[in-house]
């Protein structure tokens, strides 16, 4: 590309940029002047605008958002886990892996068939209920376990399609050289997979930092649960915009992060001959 041609590109592109912001601070605008002018906005103002329930209601949800960011770091561990043992079982060839094929091809139909919410009040409430020894009671373990059976199976899916995106040259490639089939996966085709995926695992993050605030419907203590016990104390809901406000303020950054994870996952794949 000449050096005309990528100045009048970086022009075009700031010129975008410009006429993209102003558009949007005339819509943003002109949607803030009609909800100001709506008849009950007063009404609406004093009950989820309380400058003094913010305040009064910060400190608690604050603390209970901990628990979010704590729950949302262990499903970043456990989920990517289970969903690539599913996703290297469902990938085994040959009839004697049909058993585990079939297991996991199973799991993830049945959990993926199931409402997220759904499941956490049924493994939450249902499986405490039957007092089996050795097992765990508590709420936010099984609400855990929910959602890294939910998510799992669909991160599963996302990483067997990475896997099934390598070209099967390379998994014949790796076989020829006298590996086995699990090493064939480990050191030739994961590696691969792992890089096509990226993107797509990225944005089931974002998704997965805010369905942890679900958990709150078992009665544990997050930010949810703390603009609800505060709201139905004084009868505002100031509370729920304080809740609001943390969790923008962890995913609006971390939607920054994958989308620059994706422009340079896609400028890869340009440079990549064809």
């Amino acid at each position: 590309m000449t050096p005309r041609r990528s100045g009048v590109l970086r022009e075009e592109g700031a010129r975008g940029a410009v006429v993209a912001a102003v558009s949007s601070i005339v819509v943003i605008a002109a949607l803030a002047a009609l909800v100001v002018a709506s008849p009950n906005w007063p009404k609406v103002r004093a009950q989820f605008f309380d400058w003094t329930a913010f305040r009064e209601s910060w400190p608690s949800v604050l603390h209970g958002f901990w628990t979010d960011i704590e729950m949302f770091a262990i499903s970043m561990v456990t989920i990517p886990l289970l969903g690539m043992i599913l996703a290297v079982a469902r990938s085994f060839r040959g009839p004697a892996f049909f058993p585990v094929r079939a297991l996991a091809i199973v799991f993830i139909d049945v959990m993926r068939g199931i409402p997220l919410i759904l499941l956490i009040l049924l493994l939450g409430f249902g499986v405490p209920a039957l007092q089996i020894p050795g097992l765990p009671n508590d709420a936010l373990f099984w609400g855990l376990v929910a959602l890294t059976m939910s998510y799992g199976s669909y991160t599963a899916e996302i990483f067997r399609s990475g896997i099934e995106a390598v070209p099967e040259s390379q998994r014949a490639s790796a076989r020829a050289i006298g590996l086995t089939q699990w090493q064939a996966l480990r050191f030739a085709i994961l590696p691969q997979a792992l890089r096509n995926v990226v993107p797509a695992f990225m944005n089931t993050v974002v998704s997965l930092q805010k369905d942890v605030a679900l958990i709150s419907v078992l009665g544990v203590r997050e930010a949810v649960r703390e603009a609800q016990v505060i709201t139905a104390r004084t009868f505002n809901y100031t509370s729920y915009v304080a809740a609001t406000a943390l969790f923008l303020l962890v995913s609006i950054p971390l939607v920054r992060v994958v989308d620059a994870i994706t422009q340079r996952d896609r400028e890869r794949r340009s440079r990549v001959p064809a």
